[in-house]
C-alpha cells in the first residue's frame, strides 16, 4: 500500500510523428492513483499521433513544430499542482509511481524539480557505456536532458517562468536556471528509445550534443546551434 496521498498531475508530452512509441509511454502513465491531466501537445504529426492521444483521452493542443514551444504551451496549459514533462518516447519504469508519490508528498520539493535515470531500450555494450555517460553528468554537473523527463511543481515553475520557446537547449536552460543543487535524481529508470543513436552513430551523436552544449556555454544563440544539432 502507497505511504502518500496521490496528487493531481498534469503530463505534458510534445509529439511529432510520435505513433510507434507514444502508446508505451502512455501505458506506463495509467499505473498513476491520482488524477492525471495528459497534455499533447502536437507539432503537426501526420501519421496516427493524434489518434493515439484521442483513444488515451488526452488533451490535444495542436502548435507549430519545435520542442521548446511545445513545451512552453504544454506548461501554459497544465492545470495540476504537479507538472511531468517527458518525451513520447520515453516509457517510465514501474517504481515511478512510489517515488514521484514520495516526492510530491514532502513539501521542501515544492522548490526544487527531479529527473529521472537514462536508459536505452537497447542491450548493447555501447548503450551501456553511454548510460554511464549521463549519470557521470548527471552527477558531476546536475544535467539531466529532457528525455529524462522533468517533474516540477507548478509555483515553482511559474516562479522560473517555464520552459522557453527556443530552437534547442530548452532543457539546460531551465535546468540551469533551476541551479544544480536543487536537481534531484530518482533511481527509477526513464526507458529512452535508442533508434536515434543507432542512426547517427553511438558516438557521432553523443559528440554533436556534447559540442552543441559547449557552444550554447559559450553563449551562441541556440537558433544558430539548431543548424548544426538536425
Amino acid at each position: 500500500m502507497n505511504s502518500y496521498d496521490a496528487t493531481d498531475l498534469s503530463i505534458v508530452i510534445p509529439t511529432l510523428n510520435a505513433a510507434e512509441n507514444l502508446p508505451s509511454c502512455l501505458t506506463a502513465l495509467e499505473a498513476w492513483p491520482g488524477l492525471v491531466q495528459i497534455i499533447i501537445v502536437d507539432g503537426g504529426s501526420t501519421d496516427e499521433t493524434l489518434q493515439v492521444a484521442t483513444d488515451a483521452n488526452a488533451v490535444v493542443l495542436p502548435t507549430d513544430r519545435g520542442r521548446g514551444q511545445q513545451l512552453a504551451r504544454g506548461g501554459s496549459f497544465a492545470r495540476g499542482p504537479w507538472l511531468l514533462f517527458l518525451h513520447a518516447d520515453t516509457v517510465l519504469g514501474p517504481e515511478w509511481v512510489d517515488e514521484v508519490g514520495l516526492y510530491t508528498k514532502n513539501e521542501t520539493n515544492h522548490h526544487r524539480a527531479a529527473a529521472f535515470r537514462f536508459s536505452l531500450n537497447d542491450d548493447s555494450p555501447q548503450a551501456r557505456r553511454l548510460e554511464k555517460m549521463v549519470a557521470w553528468r548527471c552527477r558531476v554537473l546536475g544535467l539531466p536532458y529532457g528525455d529524462q523527463g522533468l517533474l516540477i511543481h507548478r509555483d515553482f515553475y511559474d516562479h522560473l517562468s517555464g520552459f522557453k520557446s527556443l530552437p534547442l537547449m530548452e532543457d539546460v536552460d531551465l535546468i540551469r536556471r533551476i541551479g544544480k543543487g536543487r536537481v534531484h535524481m530518482f533511481n527509477t529508470a526513464a526507458v529512452t528509445s535508442a533508434d536515434r543513436f543507432k542512426r547517427d552513430g553511438w558516438w557521432a551523436r553523443p559528440s554533436r550534443n556534447l559540442f552543441c552544449l559547449f557552444l550554447y556555454a559559450c553563449g551562441l544563440p541556440p537558433r544558430w546551434i539548431a543548424k548544426l544539432y538536425a
